[in-house]
């Protein structure tokens, strides 16, 4: 089957999400990783989510400091269509606090019939030590398919 392919899909409203998903897959290409694509979760591209063997799905806290945080566009990521039976793994970017908002992206994520292996909050302030580490931890929980 040769490597890994992952499809990213972001929620992002500033950019900072989008960033990260073009950093992520940069950090899993150079891991030997294939990126079938990097899109919108409102723009979800079918072919790229049927080729990966994965899909990634980030977004942004919304809420105001730590009082009601929760993962902007669930509403849009609870309709992603074609992940069921995917492996999946979440991100989401934050300025102070993720709160839970990762247990609710996940919670969102399973309940389309993807099997969640974990995700990671993303502090935007270093996004680029950050997006290393998820990418590293990905390709290290995750065996290259052969």
């Amino acid at each position: 089957m040769g490597a890994m392919k992952a499809a990213i899909l972001f929620e992002s409203l500033t950019g900072n999400t989008r960033k990260a998903a073009e950093l992520i897959a940069t950090n899993l290409q150079q891991e030997g990783w294939g990126i079938t694509g990097v899109c919108p979760v409102r723009r979800p591209e079918m072919a790229a989510i049927q080729d990966a063997d994965i899909v990634i799905i980030g977004t942004w806290v919304h809420g105001l400091f730590v009082v009601g945080q929760q993962p902007w566009g669930l509403g849009a990521i609870g309709h992603l269509p074609a992940i069921k039976g995917k492996l999946a793994a979440t991100y989401c970017t934050f300025a102070l606090n993720p709160g839970k908002t990762l247990d609710r992206l996940d919670a969102t994520v399973s309940y389309l019939g993807a099997n969640v292996i974990g995700g990671l909050a993303l502090n935007r302030a270093k996004l680029r030590d950050h997006t290393e580490e998820f990418a590293a931890r990905l390709t290290a929980n995750i065996p290259s398919a052969t």
